[in-house]
Formats: C-alpha cells, structure tokens, sequence
C-alpha cells in the first residue's frame, strides 16, 4: 500500500478508539510530523466552545486575561511584528474582545485559556520496513528532545529483531494490517520526559552533532501550538479529485470514512499527486459532494460551529 493510503487507514483506525484528536503532517520545531494524538485534558471540554479553528499563539502567551481590558501593545510580545495578525485572528475567533478608549484598542479574553492538553502522541508511518531512510536519526532526534510524551512507529512490514535494535529503546512499535484494521503491539511506548529539559540534535556529521538544549518552558509553549493547529486541522484531506471516477470512501476496514477514493484504481488516493489529466482514468468531473466537517464533527469531540461563541468583526479602525 502506499505511504498515503497507509496513513489515513492509520489515522481512521486512531480516530475510531480515541477520546480525542488526530491530526496529521503537522509542523513542530524541526520537522514535520506523519499523525499527532491529542489526549484530552481535565478542561478539554471547554475548547470546543471557544472556536473550531487554531488560536493565536501569540494570543494564547500573552498578559491579556478575563479580567480588566489592557492596551493590546502592552499586553503582547510582538517581536516581529504579528501581534496586530494575532489581535485579529483572536477576535475574530471568539478569544478575545475589544473595545475603544481614547484612539487605542484594548482587548480582554472571553474566557480563561483551559488546561485542555492531556497528552500528545506522535506516530511515525512507516509501512515498509525494507525502506527506511532516515528513519533511525529521526526517531533519536524525537527521543532525545521529548516533545511528545509518546513516540510510535507504526508499520506493515514484520518485525525482526534486527529492525528492534536500530530503533530507539523508548519508540514504540506497532504492526498494522491496512486492509483489516488489526494491530499488534511489538512494543510498548515508554513515556519521554517531556516536563524536563530536552536536547534539540541539528545537524550529524561522522564525527559530531550539533544540539541545542531546549528548555521545559519552551517545550511546554511548543506543546500548545501543536495541540492548537493539531485541534484546528484534523486529519482528512480536503481536496477531492476533480474526476467522475472519485468517490466518499474509506480504508476496507471502515469505508463510510469521507476520504478520496478512486473506483478506478479501486483504492484510497492523493489527489495532489496522483489525479489530474495525466492519469489514464481521468475522467474530467466536478469532485463529489463531501462534507468533512460535519464527518470530522460526527466521530471526535471536535466542535465546527461552537454554539454561544460570539463571531466579532475586526473594524477598520484597529489599524489607525
């Protein structure tokens, strides 16, 4: 199967035995990640009602509370000139809101930031073993920084124990049938320090390795935007082929899922790479009619229309 299909039959089987959220290829400090888990917190359920979309960072770190309105310039670390962006967005998603005094705008939150973050997973897809790049380096790197609480390698391919030695001790591995949906677990996960200083490894040469370490606070920030564009993105594709051919499917397992799938290739495609009129089953079409939101809304506590959130309009005069 291949690497993409692989991935969302993962992160369909994910979804259907978590209480929380998958995303996937998400963005963390140094690279991009296959599939995230978000495990709820004691106040997860106050997230949802705040915006279905990613906060602000910038909005989330400030020194604006529920309390009194402050000046946004006083209240926002702004060192590269985002923080008006960040303003916006924040008030346009319901987590802050303004008002004038004297020319200037001052914002207060709507309501307190939860502690919603239980936990984060990350999931490396590796589905045939025989191939696998950089694969060691990569799961070192996440060992060693402990950004995420747990670490798995997920693959089709059987398991020797060679293949164990070159993993990192504390990766978890995992077998998956993409066609069936059964998993076994080769190993268990151990859970990384991720409340303690990590080690951010750069570059390796034959003889050295450039790192950085990467302190408990910054991990804790990182954390959070993970978690929030992690919240705000999910795991569907949005984009279907523009060809009669394409249909609402699923991996064999679970195929009333609303994922891109081809009757012609009779399997789950990327429509970025592999339709369009260079395959030799295009059939030139408007793409099916899909709804992911409300599929994304149906199976996870994901919110798309928080009911008694505020939708507030940025006004012009925020930039005078």
């Amino acid at each position: 199967m291949r690497e993409f299909a692989f991935e969302l039959a993962v992160c369909s089987a994910l979804e259907a035995e978590s209480d929380g959220i998958v995303a996937r290829q998400l963005g963390t400090r140094d690279r991009i990640v296959d599939v995230v888990e978000l495990r709820p917190g004691p106040e997860f359920e106050t997230r949802p009602t705040i915006t279905a979309e990613p906060l602000p960072p910038l909005a989330i770190e400030s020194d604006v509370s529920v309390g009194t309105a402050r000046y946004w310039k006083d209240a926002i670390d702004d060192p590269d000139g985002r923080g008006r962006e960040a303003v916006e967005r924040a008030i346009e998603r319901g987590f802050f809101e303004a008002e004038r005094r004297n020319g200037r705008r001052y914002v207060r939150q709507t309501v307190r930031y939860p502690d919603w973050i239980g936990g984060l997973r990350a999931i490396e897809n590796k589905p045939d073993l025989g191939r696998p790049g950089d694969l060691e380096l990569q799961l070192r790197k996440d060992v060693s920084l402990a950004l995420f609480d747990e670490v798995v390698l997920v693959t089709a391919s059987y398991v020797t124990g060679a293949h164990l030695n070159r993993i990192p001790d504390p990766v978890g591995v995992v077998r998956f049938d993409p066609e069936t949906g059964d998993r076994e677990t080769i190993r268990n996960a151990e859970r990384l320090p991720v409340e303690e200083t990590g080690i951010a490894v750069r570059d390796v040469g034959p003889t050295r390795a450039d790192v950085e370490p990467i302190g408990a606070d910054e991990k804790a920030r990182l954390r959070r935007r993970i978690a929030e564009r992690a919240y705000g993105k999910g795991w569907r594709p949005r984009r279907f082929p523009n060809c009669a051919k394409a249909e609402r499917g699923g991996p064999a397992f679970r195929t009333d899922d609303a994922l891109p799938y081809c009757g012609w290739k009779g399997r789950l495609v990327d429509p970025t790479r592999e339709c369009g009129v260079d395959c030799q089953g295009h059939d030139p079409a408007d793409p099916p009619a899909v709804d992911v939101d409300a599929h994304r809304a149906a199976r996870t506590p994901w919110e798309p229309d928080p009911a008694g959130t505020e939708r507030r309009q940025v006004g012009l005069d925020f930039y005078s």
